[in-house]
Order: structure tokens, then C-alpha cells, then sequence
């Protein structure tokens, strides 16, 4: 009769293999691993949720000073930017109405969106001449520069946008160097333009002033296409549908486009949005320029 003491060492213990415990524990690795990369993507989750909701405006801020009552009450802008956060991109917008008309705003699909938006307003034509709505342009730009890392964004990461006449300033100033060099800034140092639909030929109200028909096209020191070069700031050509823009504006953006290309510059991207009219295009090219300021800035936006 066997010793029930022995039992034991007649039944088989199965041997724990180096192996097996090697696959035990990297399945426990990576549980946790996983486990805490979860929770990580939670946390910043729920901070950009925060700071989605957390945004401030400051109105009416003067960008240059001057005797003359119009520059006073017309030479100023807005920023909208968001709290808590540093080192966010900023976006200058200028509104449309063929430099006679428009007021300063802040474009609703660019809100909530992890950048700064500074609205401008600037003086009109026929009180002063487009070469002052150009250098107010080029004023604001400047405080701009000068400001922006006061509310928290950074000033390697300014781009500068707008809507048919202020697509055309900005790309007056961004392309041609002297109007923000008045003021000591590089106009190499903007991180990108992004004008929608904007003139690229000498604009229409100049030629107005000459007593030219808005109809005859001209090329000279008051026309963007004046003053391709290779080292300018990234471009973004945003234009309507061809069929259904503005006085051939698709047709002007492509050679501009074409232009940049052939001058060497490698950045310059053209965006024709089918079905949508002069007026229309702007809210379907937000979503361009945002994917276009993430592209171009140091770092992403959230």
C-alpha cells in the first residue's frame, strides 16, 4: 500500500518554463502600458475640451496713433485668442469690399480652433488712397509682431488672411517687402498668406483712381504679381469656382500660381472651390487655411 505521505510525488506537477513566464509577464507590460496610454489620451483630451471652451476677446485696441480723427476710428482691430495657452498661432484677417467698404470680424469656422484670430479694420477709399489701406495693413501687422506674445501667441507663428480686398492686402504686404519694413519687420518672418480670392493684378479701386475702367487690367508696383519672388512666406491661393467668381479671379490666382512656380518658389498652393460664387467661397476655405496653419506652424495645433 502506498504511503499516503508520498501521494504527492505521484501526481505530476507541470514544470513553469522560462518561456511561458516571459509571455506572461510582456502580456501584463502590455496591458499596462496600454492602460496608461489611455488614460495619457483622456488627460489631453480633456484639457483641449477645456481649452476649446476657453477663449477671451479684446475689442477696439488702436493700432497706431495719429491727429487725424479717421485713423482713431478707423485704424483699429480686435483679438480673439485663447486663454491658458502658449506659443499659439495667430491668424490676421481682413474683411472684403473692394477697399471702399467692409467692417472687422472674426470668421465663425475660426473660432475654437486653437489659434488666435486679429481682426482689422483699416481705412477706406475714397477718404484716403488704397496706398493707405495698404500701410494701415502693414501697421497692424506690425503690432501684431510686437503684441501678440502678450496674450500668449507666438511671433514665429503669424499668418496673415482675408477675403477678396483683403486678400489682395495681403498679399500686397506679404510680396512686396517695403510696406512692413517701414514699420521693421521682415516680411519674410510671416509664417504664411493665405489670401481668398483676392486681386492679384493691380487692383481695381487704384485703377479707379487713375481714372481707368475697372475692366482694364494692368500690371505694376500695386499688383502682387508685381512682385513674385522665391523667397517669400508659404502661399495659399484660395479662389471660387471659375466659372462663377469675380472679373476672371480664378484666372488671376492660377497665374500668380504659375508665376510663384516659375520664380522658384516651391510653396505656393492654389485652390479652386467648385460651386461656390465670390461671395460664397470664404467659409468652405476655412477649413484650407487651418490645415494650411498646422502644415506651416512649428508646432501643431490641437
Amino acid at each position: 500500500m502506498q504511503d499516503p505521505l508520498n501521494c504527492a510525488a505521484a501526481v505530476a506537477i507541470p514544470e513553469i518554463k522560462p518561456p511561458i513566464m516571459r509571455k506572461t509577464i510582456q502580456r501584463i507590460a502590455s496591458t499596462l502600458l496600454i492602460s496608461v496610454f489611455l488614460l495619457a489620451m483622456a488627460t489631453i483630451a480633456n484639457g483641449q475640451a477645456a481649452e476649446a471652451d476657453s477663449y477671451l476677446t479684446k475689442t477696439a485696441i488702436p493700432y497706431r496713433t495719429s491727429a487725424d480723427s479717421s485713423v482713431a476710428r478707423m485704424c483699429v482691430l480686435d483679438v480673439y485668442y485663447p486663454v491658458g495657452v502658449k506659443d499659439f498661432p495667430t491668424v490676421v484677417w481682413f474683411h472684403g469690399g473692394g477697399l471702399t467698404s467692409g467692417k472687422r470680424e472674426i470668421p465663425q469656422r475660426l473660432t475654437n480652433q486653437g489659434i488666435a484670430v486679429v481682426a482689422v479694420d483699416y481705412r477706406l477709399s475714397p477718404h484716403v488712397k488704397v496706398v493707405d489701406c495698404i500701410d494701415d495693413a502693414a501697421a497692424a501687422v506690425a503690432w501684431t509682431f510686437h503684441n501678440i506674445q502678450h496674450y500668449g501667441g507666438s511671433a514665429d507663428r503669424i499668418f496673415v488672411s482675408g477675403h477678396s480686398a483683403g486678400g489682395y492686402l495681403t498679399s500686397m504686404i506679404g510680396l512686396d517687402k517695403k510696406w512692413l519694413k517701414k514699420y521693421e519687420i521682415d516680411a519674410d518672418a510671416i509664417a504664411g498668406l493665405i489670401p481668398y480670392s483676392g486681386h492679384t493684378i493691380t487692383h481695381f479701386t487704384v485703377r479707379k483712381e487713375r481714372g481707368l475702367e475697372s475692366k482694364q487690367p494692368i500690371v505694376d508696383d500695386m499688383a502682387p504679381l508685381y512682385h513674385v519672388r522665391r523667397d517669400a512666406p508659404p502661399l495659399l491661393l484660395i479662389t471660387g469656382d471659375r466659372e462663377l467668381e469675380l472679373l476672371g479671379r480664378y484666372e488671376e490666382n492660377a497665374y500668380m500660381w504659375r508665376m510663384m512656380k516659375v520664380s522658384g518658389h516651391q510653396q505656393t498652393t492654389l485652390h479652386e472651390l467648385d460651386g461656390y460664387n465670390h461671395g460664397q467661397m470664404a467659409d468652405p476655405a476655412h477649413p484650407l487655411l487651418l490645415r494650411f496653419v498646422r502644415r506651416h506652424s512649428r508646432n501643431p495645433v490641437p
